[in-house]
């Protein structure tokens, strides 16, 4: 099997088979060997070391009203205990233990262990989702947390619907010609970042077509077989990157729609004098160009070209 990418693999047990047994969380929160994975304003707690290391904490840390039952997430058993998401809400970042901060993911994800890295995107994901669900979307009502913290349950008795975490599924091709590969940028990205066409797809929708139709609307290029590679949980803040290497059938540039600011051809070599910056290497978009450019060079892509972090306010 090929590496997982960032952010996925089988890091921890989630013991979904459990989540509706109200003495298992109970026996989790009681257990002295539980930790939680704080979340505040969307950013992880890290130990500031070097490298960086997820930090995990005892329950009785967190301040009163983060750690109520309805607050806390149970993500699974990590290593040799339970451990929890827990969302805290405050104006300024609280000061859990010294030496340690709270960090945006995606700047420190690559620096993390493949575990760590995919805990905190999954404990980052769960307090998004139950961020967002206090409420219920059909009749408005106040929601409880119920399976662990894995549902929420309207409280008004004539509706009392059942909500569950969604994800957002988006496609990512890397488009090649065989010689060059197109490539994209925002405007809102650092001078000449450019990265893998995306987007996410649509209701009635299958993948092969979000892609041909999210090429041909950014970039004008028609796309020709497609063949999957891989996906990546991207928790920014609920997506699953799909990720698709494609032919393209065509090859003149014709933008049309104002997605984005620019879309070219690079070739090989393009790339290797760093006409284009690439994206970070913990994303599948980095995978995606890495994989191709590897195809056809004696020298891999990760031995030439440094990239950078994104930009807290981009998705992908």
């Amino acid at each position: 099997m090929q590496p997982k990418n960032v952010f996925a693999g089988q890091y921890l047990d989630r013991m979904a088979h459990l989540r509706q047994n109200p003495a298992w969380m109970e026996e989790a929160r009681a257990d002295p060997a539980s930790r939680v994975a704080p979340v505040w304003n969307s950013r992880n707690l890290i130990v500031d070391a070097d490298p960086v290391r997820a930090a995990l904490v005892e329950l009785a840390a967190l301040p009163a009203q983060s750690r109520v039952p309805d607050n806390l997430i149970l993500l699974g058993k990590f290593g040799e205990g339970f451990v929890f998401g827990a969302e805290i809400e405050s104006l300024e970042a609280p000061i859990l233990a010294p030496g340690t901060r709270f960090e945006d993911l995606r700047a420190i994800a690559s620096t993390l262990s493949v575990a760590e890295a995919g805990l905190l995107a999954y404990a980052r994901a769960m307090v998004s989702w139950r961020r967002r669900h206090r409420f219920c979307g059909s009749c408005g009502s106040p929601t409880l947390s119920a399976r662990s913290g894995h549902a929420v349950v309207c409280l008004n008795a004539a509706c009392r619907i059942e909500h569950f975490p969604r994800i957002d599924p988006a496609i990512i091709v890397l488009v090649s010609d065989g010689d060059r590969a197109l490539l994209g940028r925002q405007a809102s990205w650092p001078p000449r970042r450019f990265s893998t066409i995306a987007g996410f797809v649509e209701p009635g929708e299958s993948l092969e077509d979000a892609v041909a139709r999210e090429v041909l609307e950014e970039t004008g290029i028609v796309v020709g077989s497609l063949q999957y590679q891989s996906s990546q949980p991207w928790p920014f803040p609920a997506s699953l990157m799909l990720g698709f290497s494609a032919h393209a059938a065509s090859t003149e540039i014709k933008r049309r729609d104002n997605e984005l600011e620019d879309a070219r051809w690079f070739s090989r070599q393009e790339l290797a004098a760093g006409l284009a910056l690439l994206p970070p290497r913990q994303s599948i978009s980095f995978r995606l160009i890495e994989q191709w450019f590897d195809a056809g060079s004696s020298v891999p892509l990760r031995d030439i070209q440094g990239t950078e972090p994104w930009p807290q306010s981009q998705s992908r």
